[in-house]
């Protein structure tokens, strides 16, 4: 994926969770804000908090969602409890929006558990 689109998803993701009411703590691309550290050896693309509760963004591409390991990346990441034991953790992943029923097909075969932690957000395609 280009820098500049993967930049615009990221912008676009971070916007999706400004309205869902979530605090930026850490992004990626970001002029004032940190880099998130890595989650479960895995790159994310933002964290963010809303009193308690903890919100991962992840933005993926078509690519991405062929790749074998991406299952095992979605549960690693989900599963993870490190910074915040006591409060789960919300995983915001943003999908192009015509990949947007192959990533809930592939989030469908996740635990129940797994698949309540995760939320799919719709970003446009770029041509």
């Amino acid at each position: 994926m280009a820098p500049r689109l993967r930049r615009e998803r990221v912008d676009l993701l971070i916007d999706h969770l400004w309205k869902e009411g979530y605090l930026t703590l850490s992004r990626k691309f970001g002029k004032y804000l940190p880099a998130p550290p890595a989650i479960s050896g895995y790159e994310v693309d933002a964290i963010s908090q809303y009193k308690k509760k903890i919100a991962i963004g992840l933005t993926v591409s078509a690519e991405e969602l062929n790749d074998i390991k991406f299952i095992s990346k979605l549960e690693a990441i989900s599963s993870y409890k490190k910074i915040y034991p006591m409060n789960r953790i919300t995983l915001f992943l943003g999908v192009p929006y015509s990949s947007v029923v192959k990533a809930t097909m592939l989030v469908s075969t996740l635990s129940e558990e797994t698949q309540k932690q995760i939320k799919i957000v719709t970003l446009p395609d770029h041509n």
